[in-house]
């Protein structure tokens, strides 16, 4: 991926973040409503969320978490990535009990790399590992799997977890050193092989690298010049380069993309939970503003005797109770983009809306008709236009609640799908991509 793409989806990622908490911590965000005190203690959080996501993004690092049993070399494999031993490493059952991280800056100095190293996966039990797990993968951008042979059952279920997490995952086969070389080609095959319950393979042959991180010593024999033979023991160097080459490709490539893409995930998991909570708190005042333009909107309709008004009239008030669900909510929401959402209320809508401002339409006619009569020729013309009116606002009221139900569902996402939100930035993303990054084949995937 060209240097240029990824610094314009930095600057996407950057705009996106800081349009988000100027809103959400905007003082006249919720326009005229009063403050909420449970609202605020229920959001914030989230908005540390939003700024932590900012601040990652500003210091420009890159994560890279190691997972894996116990024993499979995790700490061994960061070491000789970095060439220092800086993580503990030996025999004993489990060396890393809680997530460690150390620094590196790769060749070339454009980005900082913090790789994670993880507690065994089978070493915590519980709830504790899975809460460890789940945290270290969201603050990841690339995660190292590691294994020392054929998948278990354990790694098979942690590997489809780690999968749901939606980062890139780069699959090592670690202490190959202990094989003959047919044996380790053989489990390589496997590894190619595994597939997902839907039969679809979890890597592709660029997702499985092999390596030694910490080879064990062999015995060597020594001739002096004086014709004496001695054995010692040698430790040989870390088989690692391909895994530091594939690594530093990933960085060249698709680094800062990767940055960008996992602070805008967070981003938008953070915009959601506000606009559910802030959804779930102001409950009961949304269904009165709702039920409110439900009868305005029907009364309206109902007493106005012009068919063409009553369809834009209805248009108009429907725009205007999304705008004001909007301001109850606090979320960002122009006219435009009320009438984008109007739009998709009334495509995913199945045609319902639609057969909404045809039937206002068709008795709209038949009601300005019966009203031109009724004034002038019959009292039962009258009779007809009442009777056509009251069914005109009632269908008109039914279909204003149906759009504030299903705006309310669309707000709940937040303003995450608007011009600058984290998805529509996340897809512009996913759509620029080279098909050779780890991105594009982790999209394929899900």
């Amino acid at each position: 991926m060209l240097s240029s793409q990824q610094e314009i989806h930095i600057q996407q990622a950057y705009a996106s973040l800081q349009q988000a908490l100027s809103w959400y911590d905007g003082f006249r965000r919720h326009w005229n409503h009063p403050s909420d005190p449970e609202l605020q203690a229920a959001v914030r959080k989230d908005l540390q969320a939003l700024k932590g996501a900012l601040e990652k993004l500003e210091q420009n690092i890159i994560r890279i978490a190691a997972f894996g049993l116990v024993s499979r070399g995790k700490s061994a494999v960061i070491n000789a990535l970095i060439g220092q031993k800086l993580l503990d490493t030996g025999p004993l059952h489990g060396v890393t009990q809680w997530p460690k991280s150390v620094r590196w800056v790769p060749p070339g100095g454009k980005v900082q790399v913090e790789f994670i190293d993880t507690p065994g996966l089978n070493e915590i039990e519980g709830e504790t590992r899975a809460n460890i797990a789940k945290e270290v993968a969201y603050q990841a951008d690339l995660i190292l799997f590691v294994v020392a042979g054929d998948i278990t059952r354990t790694e098979y279920e942690a590997l489809e977890k780690l999968q749901h997490s939606q980062k890139p995952l780069i699959l090592v086969f670690n202490k190959i050193d202990l094989y003959p070389d047919q044996d380790y080609q053989e489990i390589y095959q496997q590894l190619r092989a595994t597939k997902t319950d839907n039969q679809n393979p979890i890597f592709s042959p660029e997702e499985i690298v092999m390596v030694a991180a910490e080879p064990q010593p062999i015995l060597v024999k020594i001739k002096y010049p004086d014709g004496k033979v001695t054995e010692e023991w040698e430790k040989p160097s870390p088989q690692i380069e391909e895994l530091r080459k594939k690594i530093l490709t990933v960085l060249n490539q698709e680094g800062r993309s990767l940055l960008s893409l996992n602070v805008l995930m967070q981003a938008k998991e953070a915009e959601e939970n506000i606009a559910k909570k802030t959804l779930k708190i102001r409950h009961k005042e949304a269904e009165t503003i709702i039920w409110n333009f439900t009868k305005s909107k029907a009364i309206a309709v109902a007493i106005n005797p012009i068919a063409f008004l009553d369809i834009i009239g209805g248009m108009i008030t429907d725009l205007a109770l999304i705008r004001a669900l909007a301001r109850l909510y606090g979320l960002p929401i122009t006219s435009y983009e009320a009438g984008k959402l109007w739009e998709k209320i009334l495509i995913s809508s199945g045609g319902l809306l639609l057969g909404e401002l045809s039937t206002l339409l068709i008795l709209g006619i038949g009601k300005s008709i019966f009203a031109a009569v009724s004034f002038f020729e019959s009292p039962a013309a009258l009779m007809t236009y009442g009777s056509t009116a009251t069914m005109q606002g009632l269908i008109a009221g039914y279909y204003a609640y149906i759009v504030g139900k299903a705006a309310q569902e669309y707000l709940e996402k937040g303003c995450s799908w608007s011009p600058v939100g984290p998805s529509t930035i996340i897809q512009n993303i996913i759509n620029d991509v080279d098909s050779r990054t780890l991105i594009y084949r982790l999209q394929k995937k899900l």
